[in-house]
């Protein structure tokens, strides 16, 4: 299934929305992380050049969670697919209210893609609003305390049988300096790892490494 094509299907086609534009087998993924916004070029984006932005600051978080990944490929390969909440790159410094409505369609139907999710990582206060605003739709009621993150961390929080995880931003020149984000981060990641290996036996997904998809050039 090519995500942008299904997504365009299902909601519509917009100007201005970026969509992560991959090939995937739903019924492969475990879990998903959602990132807070797309960046302003697509190619630095989850699914864009092997050494785009977004993947130099998520690939050490994941290696400093022990997985041995080196590029998005091997991401997937565990199961495991990234995905931004607000769809369009923003302009200023905070993202509006608007921003991420005007998107939640298209999240929300992404989201509905994967039957066989076990857990949701929110990376960040906007992702963390944009899924509240979701669930909220059906549970009728905050899905997520309304309290900081930290004090999240280590709460088991589920939502329809999903264990949900507040956690923080993946992304932008912040990691560099925010030492202790990046820690919290990491050990949050490694759980997530843990709860997909204790619940699934990890079988092959049909996704290229990175050395075969390298050697076909994507």
């Amino acid at each position: 299934m090519n995500m942008k094509k299904e997504l365009e299907t299902r909601v519509k086609k917009a100007d201005g929305i970026y969509l992560n534009n991959i090939d995937i087998d739903p019924l492969a993924i475990k879990a998903i992380m959602i990132n807070e916004v797309v960046p302003a070029d697509p190619l630095q984006d989850f699914y864009g050049i092997p050494d785009a932005a977004y993947l130099k600051t998520t690939i050490p978080l994941f290696r400093g969670a022990g997985a041995e990944v080196a590029c998005i490929q091997d991401i997937l390969q565990m199961g495991i697919y990234i995905t931004n909440a607000v769809k369009t790159p923003k302009t200023n410094y905070a993202i509006d209210k608007n921003s991420i409505e005007n998107s939640l369609p298209y999240l929300e139907a992404e989201l509905s893609l994967f039957p066989n999710i076990i857990v949701l990582m929110l990376m960040g206060d906007v992702a963390k609003k944009a899924f509240q605003m979701i669930a909220k739709k059906s549970a009728k009621k905050n899905v997520i305390p309304a309290i900081s993150t930290y004090k999240l961390r280590n709460s088991k929080i589920y939502y329809q049988g999903i264990r949900v995880m507040p956690s923080y931003i993946m992304t932008g020149g912040n990691l560099l300096i925010e030492k202790s984000k990046v820690a919290m981060t990491t050990e949050d990641i490694a759980t997530m790892l843990e709860i997909i290996k204790s619940k699934t036996s990890l079988q092959a997904t049909g996704y290229q490494t990175c050395s075969a998809a390298e050697q076909q050039g994507i």
